[in-house]
């Protein structure tokens, strides 16, 4: 799908939006469809393209459907082990093609992932945006601030370190996963940073896209990019025995998608897409933003930093701090 909206002289950039599905709990095939969109992305002249929420190796539909909160469950056990099994390491090299193929499309790439981070002891699993720029380097890695609902019994609360934003063309880019969208001080850690283009990343569903997109392109005075996977019955691996309830009965989609991007104005570029699988290619005009910054900054000439300041903690978390020199 594409949609064409001529920019002004050196003010466009082409996106892309791959609403399509994991090879799910696995590593390894997930990454090589990532690897594919990329090149695809970069085929049709993409300068940034985005991938859903947890897209390596997939989000863990089994937790609210399998009885997730049932303590010591050896099937619940058995399942997170794999997850955290086929997780990303990032220092390990486990993006290393991503980052080739980001490299050889002149493509940035913004990748949700499952990491199991060295930092945090190696086991324990945060759900991650990682943003990968057009040299193929990972820039940054934002660790979601806190998993919600049932997502809280697989993933580990993030920290700030990952609110930052940088160049992509023309615009200044940032982003957030899933409901951390909601959370008004880190959508204002962001603003304050510049931001003035926002990709939201969600597991897919347009009852989530459909409302909050525009609202957070009209707080901004931004364009935002919501980009969501599909996941349906038949992407359940019959390899995996314990998740064979999730291949029969309702719901037949468990997520459907609902990627789209609207404009500063808080108007339509693309309408969210439901139960559709494919890359979303669309032009964004930078004139747009300067035109709604005219009446509304919401960092700039709207805030008053006299009365209201936000300060954000950048630091990564850890239980550990080491001194192997004498002071």
């Amino acid at each position: 799908m594409n949609v064409t909206r001529p920019p002004s002289d050196g003010d466009g950039l082409v996106v892309g939006l791959a609403q399509i599905a994991p090879a799910w709990l696995d590593r390894a095939a997930s990454i090589d469809r990532v690897v594919a969109t990329v090149a695809e992305a970069g085929a049709s002249g993409c300068q940034l393209v985005a991938f859903g929420e947890a897209f390596v190796p997939g989000y863990p539909w089994w937790v609210e459907r399998m009885g997730g909160a049932a303590f010591d469950d050896p099937i619940q056990k058995a399942l997170f082990g794999r997850y955290a099994e086929q997780a990303v390491d990032i220092e390990r090299g486990d993006l290393a093609t991503v980052c080739d193929a980001a490299r050889r499309a002149a493509c940035t790439v913004v990748l949700g992932v499952i990491e199991r981070p060295a930092d945090r002891g190696g086991h324990s699993l945060y759900c991650s945006m990682v943003t990968i720029d057009a040299n193929g380097v990972v820039t940054n890695v934002h660790r979601k601030l806190q998993p919600t609902h049932e997502e809280r019994l697989v993933w580990s609360p993030g920290d700030g370190h990952g609110l930052r934003v940088q160049r992509v063309g023309p615009f200044t880019l940032g982003g957030l996963n899933c409901w951390e969208n909601w959370m008004p001080l880190p959508r204002a850690a962001l603003h304050g940073l510049g931001e003035n283009l926002h990709v939201a990343l969600w597991p897919g569903s347009v009852r989530n896209t459909a409302d909050l997109t525009r609202v957070l392109a009209r707080e901004g005075r931004s364009y935002v990019l919501s980009v969501s996977s599909v996941f349906h019955a038949d992407d359940v691996p019959d390899s995996i025995t314990e998740l064979a309830s999730l291949r029969t009965g309702p719901p037949e989609w468990y997520a459907d998608g609902g990627s789209c991007i609207a404009s500063p104005d808080g108007n339509w570029l693309v309408e969210p897409r439901g139960e559709w699988r494919g890359l979303i290619v669309a032009t964004l005009d930078h004139r747009l933003v300067r035109e709604e910054r005219q009446n509304f900054d919401p960092a700039g000439h709207y805030s008053r930093p006299d009365v209201t300041r936000l300060i954000v903690d950048r630091r990564r978390q850890s239980t550990v701090t080491t001194r192997d020199t004498a002071e």
